[in-house]
């Protein structure tokens, strides 16, 4: 299993490591609590990379899933572009995981952080057979105010607009490569307009699966779309200081001040309800959810290794 695993990841681009063997006594305590019937899949948000500098996106997560028996694969995705996009590029990478993998990988368990859940709900929508479920979490489901500003004080075709664009996309192009992803361009403004008022209503008009239709509510647990029951999950936080460590407590209070509703500085508390809504207001802003910056989080929540090593027990248990 372990070489189908590593070769099916090597074919894709993705990241991919199994549980650490640790010396002759390590089956003694070898555990296999997070040990889902289908992979994980980390789909990260914007700026999008999987290592760089030996800085992972998703700190610390992966080997904490794995060192209870959980598969778990981490896409190459573009840093800035369309959720569609970033969804076509990952559709390519499960299904080359899933040819290579001679009939032991059927369907991917896609957690999606920020960005990522959107990512993931255009490829459940459009490619049901690839997916057991789908976990968002800190997604703007429903768009984030920070997208109209941006937009507003930039706006696409200006001279400040074509200046930001090209210094974003300058950006994006950089962590890409960084993250030995060649295959994509930055795109800040495709990304951007999914994200404003009008582009988020878009979105959930032609992918409504899961969103809920109360301004505050919880979506289904389920769906089934084309025959394929996918089950549904969500989380968020509410906080933007929540060390005085890092820098992100400064930069989340900044942005926090463009929302009227509790929110973690990018994604707004109502706005990350997507199916079965486990908990939406975590101590965490934007990034400590990912065990950032580099695990300095809130001492006082729930680690984010616990929260991700709980979901993939929730997941086994469902038969996921």
């Amino acid at each position: 299993m372990r070489k189908v695993m590593i070769a099916a990841a090597a074919a894709a681009g993705m990241t991919a490591t199994l549980p650490a063997q640790a010396g002759f006594f390590s089956n003694w305590f070898d555990r296999n609590d997070a040990e889902t019937r289908h992979p994980i899949v980390l789909v990260p948000g914007i700026f999008a990379f999987d290592t760089i500098a030996g800085v992972d996106y998703w700190y610390r997560i992966p080997a904490a899933l794995e060192s209870e028996g959980a598969t778990v694969f981490i896409p190459r995705i573009n840093a800035f572009d369309s959720s569609a996009m970033r969804g076509e590029r990952l559709i390519e990478q499960l299904e080359e995981i899933r040819a290579a993998s001679n009939g032991q990988i059927e369907k991917f368990n896609l957690i999606g952080h920020s960005q990522g859940g959107l990512t993931s709900r255009y490829v459940m929508n459009v490619r049901p057979d690839l997916v057991a479920s789908v976990s968002t979490a800190h997604s703007p489901h429903k768009g984030s105010p920070l997208a109209d500003v941006a937009t507003g004080i930039a706006p696409e075709g200006t001279l400040r607009g074509i200046t930001f664009e090209a210094f974003s996309n300058a950006v994006g192009n950089l962590v890409n490569l960084l993250s030995d992803n060649r295959h994509d361009r930055a795109d800040v403004n495709a990304m951007l307009a999914e994200f404003n008022s009008d582009g988020s209503a878009a979105f959930n008009a032609q992918f409504p699966a899961g969103v809920p239709e109360s301004a505050c509510g919880e979506g289904p647990a389920e769906v089934t779309i084309n025959g394929h029951p996918i089950r549904l999950y969500s989380w968020s936080g509410t906080a933007t200081f929540t060390t005085g460590l890092d820098l992100s407590d400064a930069l989340f209070g900044a942005t926090s001040l463009a929302f009227e509703e509790a929110n973690d500085g990018v994604t707004g508390r109502c706005s990350s309800h997507f199916g079965q809504v486990i908990k939406d207001n975590y101590t965490m802003n934007h990034i400590d959810v990912n065990n950032h910056v580099l695990g300095m989080v809130s001492l006082f929540e729930t680690r984010p290794e616990t929260l991700f090593r709980n979901h993939a027990v929730r997941l086994k248990q469902a038969g996921l």
